[in-house]
């Protein structure tokens, strides 16, 4: 497989395309759309987001040590991409896209109702990358859409939530399942039992 050189540049792909929402007051509520973010530790459960310093949220996030990581669904895409063109010294995000904040239960930001997974973080530092700046962030609280509970097993189906993602500046929806984690060294029993599960789901 012959290769071609590019010049450095940010192609990890796909990346969780979530609206970070933030503020403590009604007044100041945002909404900031966000691809630069991701899982850092697993105990305690930690996360961060890279922000631009000239962004509307940067100084509300900053300020109130904290915000909320929404996921984002095909439902949500329209709302998704508008949040993250549009600024909050312009626009009120929830009112525009018709979205509803709640409150969160841990940390002073609201959270998007519409988003079936809110995941509370509270800002533990904060580093100066160069065009982005890292929040880091301890998952202090995460709330969830009931009805993606299993009502048989009571673990949590991601999958029925409709994710989906971005990746080198285009909107995918999370397609077709392929294997769990360690599929590749499972007995064939197992892999055989896993399989039918999913084809009956």
């Amino acid at each position: 497989m012959s290769k071609i050189s590019w010049k450095p540049g940010t192609m990890i792909y796909p990346v969780p395309a979530v609206m970070v929402s933030c503020g403590a007051t009604n007044e100041e509520f945002n909404i900031l759309t966000i691809g630069w973010t991701g899982t850092t530790c697993t105990n305690p459960p930690c996360c961060y987001i890279a922000v631009r310093p000239e962004r509307h949220s940067y100084d509300i996030i900053k300020r109130n040590g904290c915000f909320v990581i929404n996921l984002t669904t095909k439902k949500l895409a329209y709302a998704t991409d508008w949040c993250g063109v549009k600024s909050g010294k312009d626009f009120n995000k929830f009112k525009e896209m018709n979205l509803t904040a709640i409150p969160a239960e841990k940390v002073s930001a609201p959270v998007i109702a519409e988003s079936p997974v809110n995941i509370e973080c509270r800002v533990t530092n904060i580093t100066e990358q160069g065009s982005h700046h890292i929040f880091w962030a301890e998952v202090v609280n995460v709330q969830v859409d009931e009805t993606l509970i299993d009502a048989t097993s009571g673990l949590f189906d991601m999958e029925k939530a409709g994710l989906i993602a971005y990746s080198h500046g285009n909107y995918y929806e999370v397609g077709k399942w392929l294997g769990r984690f360690g599929f590749s060294v499972m007995k064939p029993k197992t892999k055989k039992r896993l399989n039918q599960k999913k084809a009956d789901s």
